[in-house]
């Protein structure tokens, strides 16, 4: 990741089907994905500018920065190595926007329907209780001190092909098919029946309805805690 020393590993996502809510099926991939979700220490670089010399300036219409966080946006729960959460669709797409610019990958949110092919990895079905437990953080099983909180990625089971964190820990923004933010897979936050692969927010104005700003902020959600993201490369 530019201007850390945290690596971001990806692994191949074969071609596949997705059935949509009408029960039509659409294929999907081949892609890569992010083996793990967006850590604090890899957004960090993006929001202060860690990447460049003092000097340097950003390339003209690239992406853009989001502002300071204006509270403290891992809320308490951890830093490096932890999910980044609080994160609005807008920050989670220029976040990719920059990688990209960085790097020279063509990076970017996956759209529902890989993000579904992805976090299936390769099984047919949603996992049973004892795959969940093995799997993913969710609310009975990610308190600490009596407070269900974030923890760092990539400790549970990967699934089939080699993703961790799909469900639970931090909701990861997809693109659904409006081009709108629709997190999916449920949170840390989340009682176990809402930790799914259909499990779905799209996003909402209500995310951010205690922000004290004027404007609110486009890049941080005040009550989006749950909020996270990863990535996807095109081959």
């Amino acid at each position: 990741m530019p201007g850390t020393t945290a690596k971001l590993a990806f692994v191949p996502i074969p071609a596949g089907e997705v059935q949509g809510a009408d029960g039509s099926r659409a294929p999907v991939g081949p892609f890569l994905a992010a083996t793990t979700e967006i850590t604090w220490d890899m957004y960090d670089a993006f929001v202060f500018a860690m990447e460049r010399a003092e000097t340097e300036a950003d390339p003209p219409d690239a992406f853009a920065r989001p502002s300071k966080p204006y509270i403290l946006m891992d809320r308490g729960f951890g830093h490096a190595g932890y999910p980044v959460i609080s994160v609005s669709f807008r920050g989670a797409t220029e976040f990719c926007r920059w990688l990209s610019a960085r790097t020279g990958k063509h990076v970017r949110l996956p759209t529902e329907a890989e993000w579904a092919h992805a976090a299936r990895g390769g099984s047919a079905t949603e996992p049973d209780a004892a795959a969940l437990e093995a799997g993913a953080w969710y609310q009975a099983n990610s308190k600490t001190r009596g407070r269900a909180s974030t923890k760092p990625v990539g400790k549970k089971a990967a699934n089939g092909y080699g993703l961790h964190d799909v469900l639970g820990n931090a909701a990861e923004w997809t693109v659904g098919p409006d081009g709108k933010g629709v997190l999916r897979g449920g949170s840390f936050k989340d009682p176990a029946d809402k930790v799914a692969l259909a499990a779905r927010l799209p996003d909402d104005p209500a995310f951010n309805a205690t922000d004290p700003q004027v404007p609110k902020s486009v890049w941080w959600l005040a009550d989006g805690m749950f909020a996270g993201l990863r990535v996807v490369c095109d081959p």
